[in-house]
């Protein structure tokens, strides 16, 4: 009898050793937890207490999550020009950085039209829209005056071009736009690298602090990280409710569908390209899989996934420095797809019929949308506004699948930054046969 006992007293330290150390299972604890707590609290789960009240209590609950991304986003700025800056320098002169462009830029774009591809072969298949009924139709409609929706003004294509250099950095850390921050960014790296060593030295000396104080800080609201995970799911779940999913539930699978396919594709790549075992891959990148499921935010997983590059994968630190501030920025291949689907299910809804040119133009407009969209939660639901408006369809009818969009805007996070660490892999393969001045030049960076 003492023995079991004793044996079972092992077994807890253990799993209590387990939850202390790995934050993948704390994150995990706290979306049960979380889920839990917003069932029993929600008008349409057990409704413990009034729905006023259940509203008030979210609030309360919300608030770990709230100051979890706040504090992510107070630096995610200065942290993204910092790791650039550091990771352009560590690649050692400009044809080296030139081979690494060359090739990014053109995977980032193939990946994110394979993304759209499946997305549109699949809500052409199963057409999602034809399964929703009149009554869900009608009560959307009735909601659309109710329903606040921000579009963004359509560009021609030189003026987006000339548009990326940002004429006012205070302008663009304003309205987030990431993209201009990242070219911003990409600049003075370039001219860093061009100084002369010693003050080109001075400069990496403060990016490097720059980005050490950044990263401190970061590593603070990782301390919050289970608690704002509990909050922000017991949020949406108190307010989203059942119903709103059952009622769109064939357009959720679909999109659910078309991720796993997504990476799938990416377990492909990774073992076929980028080297790595795809069961290896899986287990590095859980924890920055469930923490960006949990917040929406690739922003506020990027210095995980840039530790879980660096450490796990064992990506070059140039490399990752580099590529995951600008896939985070760039590389969208989840909220592309979640875009077309959605964009197709509408226009389903509505009976318009697309031929196969205006399905072509859908494609490509969606993959510029999703280029440069900012990394932060619910901007794929702006985006797709945008998309209609351009459609001809009124940006209104959002309002049909607005009440899960945050559930997909989690999962489809889960895909941008499972789809970044993959490009570091398949970079770092890809020019595992630099010469040796590259890591000379790591070396010698402060």
């Amino acid at each position: 009898m003492k023995k079991s006992f004793f044996s079972f007293g092992a077994e807890l330290e253990i799993i209590s050793l387990l939850i202390r150390t790995r934050l993948w299972v704390q994150i995990i604890i706290a979306m049960i937890l979380g889920l839990g707590a917003g069932l029993l609290l929600s008008s349409e789960g057990m409704a413990l207490v009034p729905e006023t009240l259940s509203l008030e209590i979210a609030a309360w609950i919300k608030l770990p999550g709230s100051i979890f991304l706040n504090l992510i986003q107070m630096v995610v700025i200065p942290l993204v020009i910092s790791s650039i800056i550091l990771g352009i320098c560590a690649s050692g002169d400009v044809e080296h950085l030139k081979r690494v462009g060359f090739r990014i830029f053109p995977y980032f774009v193939g990946t994110t039209t394979i993304a759209v591809g499946i997305g549109v072969l699949l809500a052409l298949a199963i057409e999602p829209g034809n399964y929703i009924n009149s009554d869900l139709l009608a009560a959307s409609g009735a909601e659309l005056a109710q329903t606040d929706v921000q579009t963004l003004k359509p560009q021609a294509v030189p003026e987006f071009i000339a548009e990326l250099i940002p004429t006012n950095l205070a302008e663009a850390q304003l309205s987030q736009n990431m993209l201009q921050i990242v070219i911003f960014a990409i600049f003075i790296g370039v001219a860093v690298m061009l100084l002369p060593t010693d003050k080109k030295n001075l400069i990496l000396s403060i990016a490097d602090t720059t980005q050490e104080i950044t990263l401190k800080i970061v590593s603070w609201a990782m301390l919050l990280a289970p608690y704002a995970v509990f909050g922000l799911l017991a949020d949406i779940t108190i307010r989203v409710g059942f119903d709103a999913i059952i009622g769109v539930s064939v357009y959720v699978g679909t999109v659910l569908l078309g991720l796993l396919l997504l990476i799938c594709f990416y377990l492909l790549v990774v073992g076929l390209i980028g080297g790595q075992r795809p069961g290896h891959f899986l287990t590095s990148v859980r924890e920055v899989q469930l923490l960006a499921f949990s917040t929406s935010s690739s922003a506020a997983v990027m210095p995980l996934s840039m530790q879980t590059a660096i450490e796990k994968l064992f990506v070059k630190p140039a490399i990752s420095k580099f590529i995951v501030p600008l896939g985070a920025t760039v590389n969208m291949d989840g909220t592309a797809l979640y875009q077309v689907v959605a964009a197709l299910f509408i226009t389903q809804v509505y009976g318009v019929d697309l031929t196969a040119m205006e399905i072509s133009i859908l494609v490509i407009t969606t993959v510029g949308a999703s280029i440069g969209s900012p990394s932060t939660p619910g901007v794929g639901i702006v985006i797709l506004a945008t998309i209609l408006q351009g459609m001809g369809i009124p940006p209104s009818g959002i309002a049909l699948i607005i009440g899960v969009d945050r559930i997909l805007d989690m999962c489809r996070t889960t895909i941008n930054v499972t789809g970044d660490l993959t490009a570091c892999c398949v970079m770092d393969k890809w020019l595992e046969e630099e010469p040796e001045t590259d890591s000379s030049a790591v070396k010698t960076a402060p």
